[in-house]
This record gives C-alpha cells, structure tokens and sequence, in this order.
C-alpha cells in the first residue's frame, strides 16, 4: 500500500508540475520583469522606424507619404519604385517585427509576453515615436511578428493574401482579408496565439477605415493602375524612362 500511495503522490506531483508549466507559458506575469520590459521599449522603438522611407531615399525615389494612400509601406513604394524597393521595405519591415518576438522566445519569456512584445512592434509601426506618432498600417511589421510566434498561422495567412492580391491585385482587400482571417485560423491551429489574432486584426481593420470606405465605393484602386499613375506623373520622368 505504502508503494501504491507513493506513486498515486509522485503522479500527482508531476501532474501539479505540468499545470504549473502551462500557466507560466501562458502567463502574462513575466519571469523576468526588467528584461521584459526593455523588450516592449525595444520593439517598440524598432517598429518606430518606418523602413518605407530611407529605402525610398535610398532609390532616389519620391516620399511613399505623398503618394498613392499616403501610406509608408510597401505597396506605396511598389508603386513609385516597382518590386525590388518594395521587397527591400517588405522584409525589413517584417524583420522588425520579427526579431523583438524571436528574442523574447530566446529568453524564455511566456507565449503572452512575446505577443506583447508583437503588439509592441505593430504599434510602433502604426505610431511611431521618429515620425510625430504618423506611422503605416502594420501590415507587414504584423507578419514579421506572426512568423516569430506563430508560424503556421501566419503562413495560411500569407497564402490568403497572395491569392486574393492575384485574383483582385488590390493590396488593402488581400490585407483585409487576411488579418481577419487571423483569429478563426489561429483558434484552430495554434489557439495560445488566438488573443495576438484578435488584437492584431481590430488594430489593422481600424488603420484601414479609408481603405474600407473606398472598397465600398467601389474606388480602391488596384496595384497595376496605381503604378500606371506614378510611373506617368510628370514628376516621375526617371521612372518612365526606366520603363
């Protein structure tokens, strides 16, 4: 009897060790305060620099704020630049999303904790300290995060995205779509991130509100007229020559 109490006492234990190994994975009180919080100040100052800019002064080409949606973002820098600036800004944007959640992964930090840290990335983008809290959309700074926390979901997301930008080629609707998509795919796969999904989704669904108006007007232009504009601007003969 004394052996059969003492392995009920140790199954019990190591079932306790394991609750307590999930609620400190999804808490959102940090194991490390000081570190947890110089990881929200660095995400945030890392989203605060809009990418779209130096990599526009970079290639000698027009302010992405002045152009298109007024948007500093990829698309607009698409738009004056075509596809290699435009990736250029893509991925670095990305990466500043994704590098602050990675680290926060590295040291161990909860799940809740690294997706504070994204939130913290996408709001810097959206508000950036650099650029009098005039910032993007946070649409590519939110893929970067969501590759770092939650990849699968993410990547359905992506593959959402490019289908709809192949089928409508109108970069808000794809972005739409996509975000919104977030939190039914999140909930399914990796349901821990499902709170990140939802935030990020009504964070991207309001930095789109003029986005959304046009789309019902039936007046959001797609990605092939867009540039079709730009490149015949009288302010742009270096692009028309390149073409």
């Amino acid at each position: 009897m004394s052996k059969l109490a003492g392995v009920f006492r140790a199954g019990i234990f190591a079932h306790n060790d394991q609750i307590r190994l999930r609620f400190r994975a999804h808490s959102m009180i940090p194991s490390d305060p000081v570190l947890t919080v110089l990881l929200y100040a660095a995400a945030y100052m890392a989203g605060s620099v809009l990418f779209a800019l130096p990599v526009s002064r970079l290639w000698k080409l027009p302010d992405p704020r002045t152009q298109g949606s007024g948007n500093p973002g990829a698309t607009n820098v698409y738009r004056t630049g075509g596809w290699p600036p435009a990736l250029m800004t893509l991925t670095l944007d990305a990466a500043k999303g994704w590098l602050p959640v990675w680290l926060a992964h590295a040291a161990g930090l909860s799940v809740m904790v690294q997706a504070v840290v994204a939130l913290c990335a996408v709001t810097g983008h959206m508000i950036p300290v650099f650029y009098r809290f005039q910032g993007g959309k946070g649409v590519a700074t939110a893929l970067g995060a969501g590759l770092a926390l939650a990849p699968v979901t993410t990547l359905v997301m992506a593959a959402i995205w490019t289908l709809v930008i192949w089928r409508w080629r109108i970069s808000a609707l794809a972005s739409l779509l996509a975000i919104i998509s977030g939190p039914l795919i999140s909930a399914v796969i990796e349901p821990e991130t499902l709170p990140l999904f939802g935030l990020l989704a009504i964070l991207i669904v309001v930095r789109h509100r003029n986005n959304l108006i046009r789309l019902a007007q039936g007046r959001e232009a797609d990605l092939y007229n867009s540039v079709e504009r730009s490149v015949n601007q009288p302010c742009r003969p270096r692009l028309t020559d390149r073409r």
